[in-house]
């Protein structure tokens, strides 16, 4: 990918926060990106690692987890494409979770030194990041309530609906089907479920009529009724969060 697209996709993902001027964009197109590809389940970066750059994701899904001492995992979040992938690690020495590739990723890296610098002489995009960080933040609140509050088929049916919206917004699916990116042990390790009960969820919703399933791929029926199943209310997304 040459460094002008990588520079198109990082200014849109800050104008979809905030207003950019001239000298914003400037100095964003002068940012030193180096694009990387990644295979699936490599590690971006590991607990207790002390970070050196920041990854905006250009393709691909990515995920954060975290580990019990005997090796049990969580998955806390998911990381999509028009994403950076690190922004806490900015001002924080070590990294306190896992970020692993989910599929095959090509990734934008930057120094943390060059980004630090960029948002110090460029408030517009420091205000943008802060956004950004805000929102990953409304979205772990959503998750914990997910699996604190509903019982397993709101649990999966809410992620579905969260899979339509947000893969709809990185524009690499139709919000009404798309594959599903995670096997059914991921999921479970997401949703705190057993990759069984996982399957038995999923069927349930596919005999009710609210989703179609062929392999990995996953369409929706009805949305309505998957909505109501999930509790799902997509404000926690703040998909409209521009400041101008």
């Amino acid at each position: 990918m040459d460094i002008s697209t990588v520079t198109e996709k990082v200014l849109r993902k800050f104008e979809s926060r905030m207003a950019m001027g001239a000298d914003d964009r400037a100095q964003i197109a002068a940012l030193p990106f180096k694009v990387r590809t990644i295979d699936a389940s490599t590690y971006m970066l590991r607990e207790g690692q002390r970070p050196t750059r920041c990854a905006f994701i250009l393709e691909g899904l990515a995920y954060r987890q975290k580990l019990t001492p005997n090796g049990e995992r969580e998955i806390v979040s998911i990381l999509m494409p028009g994403e950076f992938v690190d922004l806490q690690n900015l001002f924080l020495d070590e990294s306190d979770h896992d970020i692993q590739a989910l599929t095959r990723l090509t990734l934008a890296e930057v120094p943390i030194a060059a980004l630090r610098l960029f948002i110090e002489a460029c408030p517009a995009a420091g205000q943008a990041l802060w956004i950004d960080a805000l929102v990953e933040s409304s979205i772990h609140r959503e998750w914990l309530l997910n699996v604190g509050r509903r019982n397993a088929r709101s649990r999966l049916a809410h992620l579905l609906c969260e899979f339509s919206v947000r893969f709809q917004k990185s524009t690499i699916a139709d919000a009404m089907a798309y594959e599903l990116p995670m096997t059914q042990e991921q999921l479970g390790d997401a949703l705190g479920l057993t990759p069984v009960h996982v399957n038995r969820v999923l069927k349930s919703l596919e005999t009710d009529g609210l989703i179609a399933r062929k392999k990995r791929q996953v369409s929706v029926i009805d949305w309505p009724r998957l909505r109501d199943a999930a509790e799902f209310n997509e404000r926690y997304l703040h998909l409209g969060q521009i400041r101008r």
